[in-house]
C-alpha cells in the first residue's frame, strides 16, 4: 500500500496539478466507481482495492475535492450550482464487503457513497463473472480443459496461469445471451468440480444497513444484463423491476440508475436512456470516463475508475479526468 506520498512538497504539487488542469476551480463533477473493497490483498487480484488503499484514496479525495452525495450533485448540476471540483463516490453491483468493509471507512471519513445494487443477486446469489473467478481460484492445479464447451484449454499451475485464465474465459462468455451464458458457467463449474461461495453479494439486511446509515441506494437492474442485447420490453422490465424491488426493500424512493457495464453505444443505447427518464429516475450513470461539465446530460453521467497505488499518480489521474469529455450514446 503506497498511496500516502505526502512528504515534502507533494501536497503543493497535487494542488498545482489540479489548478493547472482545472484552472479557476472548474465546475466539473468527477464520479468515482468502485466495485469491491477487500479486507486484505487478494493474490489472484492484486489490483483490487483493499481497505487500507480505499481509506487513503477517499481521504485524499476529501482533501482535494468537494465530495457530495451523488443525488445532491445531480440536483445541483441541474440547478447550475455545482461547487468547483465536485466529486461523488459510487459502488456497483452490490457486494457484501460494501456494507462490511467500505461503509465503516466512509463513516470514519464522514463521506457519502451511492451503492447501485443488482437485486437478482441478493441473499446468496452470485454474478456469473464471480462464478468464473471463484471456480478458477478453487480449481485444482493442472489444466482446466474446457474445449468440450468451446472455451479452450487453460493451464492452472500458478497464480499467473489463473490470472490469465480468468479474462480468457470472461471474454468468451460476456456477450452471450443471459440463459446461454449461465448454462456455460454452470457447465464450467461442474467441469472444475468445485463448490462456490454464496456470501459474495449483499443480503437484504445489508442493503437496509447502508440505507439506515444515510448512504444512497441506486438501481442497477435485476440480473445485470447487457441492455443493448435485450428486446425493449425485457430491458424496460429489468430496469423497472430492479427499481421497484429496492424501493420495497428500503421503503424509500430510488432516484438514480447505473447502466450495467455502462459503455455507451455498446452496453446501452439512446432507447435505454429514454427508459430511465420515463421510469422517473432523476439521473443515471455510465462508465464513460471524464468529468461532467456545466449542465451535463444527467442521464449519461460519466464515471472514473481510480486504480493508482501512488497518491501523486492518483491525483494526476483525477486531474486528467477533469479534462476528459465522455463519449455518449
Amino acid at each position: 500500500m503506497t498511496l500516502p506520498d505526502t512528504a515534502g512538497g507533494a501536497p503543493l504539487l497535487e494542488k498545482g496539478l489540479l489548478s493547472l488542469l482545472s484552472p479557476g476551480g472548474a465546475k466539473g463533477l468527477s464520479i468515482l466507481i468502485y466495485h469491491r473493497v477487500l479486507p486484505h490483498k487478494d493474490p489472484l487480484f492484486p489490483s483490487e482495492v483493499d481497505a487500507a488503499e480505499f481509506s487513503a484514496q477517499i481521504a485524499m479525495l476529501k482533501s482535494r475535492f468537494n465530495v457530495l452525495p451523488l443525488i445532491d450533485a445531480v440536483r445541483r448540476a441541474r440547478a447550475g450550482t455545482l461547487p468547483a471540483r465536485a466529486a461523488a463516490i459510487t459502488f456497483d453491483d452490490g457486494y457484501a464487503d460494501n456494507a462490511e468493509v467500505a461503509l465503516p471507512l466512509l463513516q470514519r471519513h464522514g463521506l457519502h457513497a451511492t451503492f447501485f445494487v443488482a437485486t437478482g443477486f441478493l441473499n446468496g446469489g452470485r454474478m456469473w463473472n464471480d462464478s468464473v473467478y471463484e471456480l478458477v481460484r478453487r480449481a485444482p492445479d493442472g489444466v482446466l480443459d474446457a474445449t468440450p464447451l468451446g472455451l479452450g484449454s487453460h493451464p492452472l499451475h500458478t497464480i499467473g496461469d489463473r490470472q490469465r485464465a480468468i479474462p480468457a474465459l470472461i471474454g468468451q462468455l460476456k456477450y452471450l445471451p443471459i440463459a446461454e451464458r449461465q448454462r456455460q458457467v454452470d457447465r464450467l463449474v461442474a467441469l472444475a468440480g468445485v463448490t462456490l461461495p454464496d456470501d459474495l453479494m449483499m443480503t437484504s439486511a445489508q442493503v437496509r444497513k447502508l440505507h439506515a446509515a444515510g448512504m444512497g441506494i441506486g438501481a442497477h437492474t435485476v440480473n445485470h444484463p447487457i441492455l443493448a442485447r435485450l428486446p425493449d420490453d425485457e430491458a424496460r422490465r429489468e430496469i423497472a423491476q430492479g427499481k421497484h424491488a429496492l424501493e420495497e426493500l428500503i421503503d424509500a424512493r430510488v432516484p438514480l440508475f447505473a447502466y450495467p457495464n455502462g459503455k455507451p453505444g455498446e452496453d446501452y443505447e439512446a432507447r435505454h436512456v429514454a427508459m430511465a427518464r420515463e421510469l422517473q429516475f432523476e439521473g443515471a450513470v455510465s462508465t464513460s470516463w471524464g468529468a461532467s461539465r456545466a449542465r451535463p446530460d444527467l442521464f449519461q453521467l460519466p464515471r472514473f475508475t481510480p486504480w493508482d497505488r501512488s497518491r501523486l499518480r492518483f491525483v494526476l489521474r483525477m486531474a486528467r479526468n477533469l479534462t476528459t469529455s465522455a463519449q455518449l450514446a
